[in-house]
């Protein structure tokens, strides 16, 4: 009943709104936005990587995980034929390589389509890492073992629930307990256009446990990249095309209670912690229509911002690096560990910097 109210909305204001919808899309997608280069000078990009690297985390002992080979409809790729991977860098070496893991057997290779990652350490010092995965353009997260000897994952889980019908990143709490952010509400390709155009702002975050599945904060533009603070008690939340971070408050019960919203002049996109200081990297898309609209003459550009004292009432926001797409295009992550910062991009190559 929802799709046919919807599609019949759509028509009415299509034939009426048409112009007016497509000014408040260019505002929100930053269309007219150009940015400023702010380069570093210590940083080269990652061999293998050509096809993106939509989302990276960091182990505390240096070992770098990254999501690669992204496929969604209507975006851009430069290897559409070629499934995504988890490649891994070790960031202790003199000069870090990137290499792809082995999963184990039983896993579709085939299909593998990695979007936001995220890792959990238990008690026993196992290793957990969690993906979210689009098979065939569906939703599942699937949760690995870690076997650093053989440099492998084993797979140990797939999830699929109907309160998570888009997800889009997720940050592990347990290890088979994680937020999860839905960037639309419905699944249906054509009724996410719509939702998006329409700016209906369905979205939400689901926390998943073994025992309980529930929403515990709605009402998003479009939720995207998700992580938590250091002491664990506060959930952070991007929204991506509101251009804002939700800091969320943590309850017992898994619940979530907004705290505060911090507005930015970009389209932010995953969320990192700096373990040194508690700090959150963003990657960010200064201009979206060049994003999901692709034209090589034209690339879209990266930006990294440093948000530090987020929970204060005046955050200090700065830009950690800037470019106009002549080297990185697209940036959506980057993360740090040891002065050695990491961008991943949403399709195209990833930086590594020296800071």
């Amino acid at each position: 009943r929802a799709q046919m109210y919807l599609s019949t909305l759509l028509g009415g204001l299509l034939l009426q709104g048409g112009k007016f919808f497509s000014f408040l899309n260019r505002n929100r997608l930053k269309a007219s936005r150009e940015v400023e280069s702010v380069d570093l000078p210590n940083c080269h990009l990652i061999k293998g990587i050509e096809a993106g690297a939509e989302d990276i985390d960091i182990l505390p002992n240096g070992l770098a995980f990254f999501s690669v080979g992204l496929k969604c409809p209507g975006l851009h790729s430069f290897a559409p034929d070629k499934p995504g991977g988890i490649l891994m860098m070790d960031l202790n070496e003199e000069n870090p390589r990137a290499l792809e893991l082995r999963i184990s057997r039983g896993f579709n290779l085939a299909s593998f389509n990695p979007h936001g990652i995220s890792t959990f350490i238990d008690s026993d010092d196992t290793v957990y890492l969690f993906v979210v995965n689009h098979p065939e353009f569906k939703n599942t997260v699937e949760i690995f073992k870690f076997e650093e000897e053989e440099n492998s994952l084993l797979h140990l889980k797939t999830i699929k629930h109907e309160l998570l019908p888009s997800v889009n990143d997720v940050i592990a709490v347990g290890p088979e307990h994680f937020y999860a952010t839905n960037d639309h509400y419905f699944s249906d390709p054509f009724l996410k256009y719509l939702e998006t155009y329409l700016n209906l702002r369905w979205t939400n975050v689901v926390y998943y446990s073994p025992n309980e599945v529930k929403v515990v904060a709605e009402g998003f533009d479009s939720a995207n990249g998700i992580n938590i603070s250091p002491d664990k008690k506060y959930i952070y939340v991007a929204d991506i095309l509101a251009h804002e971070i939700h800091v969320l408050e943590k309850h017992p019960n898994m619940n979530l209670t907004q705290l505060k919203v911090l507005k930015l002049d970009t389209l932010v996109d995953n969320l990192s912690i700096d373990p040194s200081s508690g700090d959150v990297l963003v990657g960010c898309h200064p201009n979206g229509q060049k994003l999901f609209v692709y034209d090589p003459k034209n690339p879209p550009s990266s930006e990294v911002l440093r948000i530090q004292d987020i929970l204060s009432e005046k955050p200090t926001v700065t830009t950690v690096y800037a470019n106009n797409g002549s080297v990185l295009q697209g940036s959506s992550v980057a993360s740090v560990y040891d002065k050695k910062l990491l961008i991943g991009t949403l399709y195209h190559r990833a930086l590594y910097c020296e800071l």
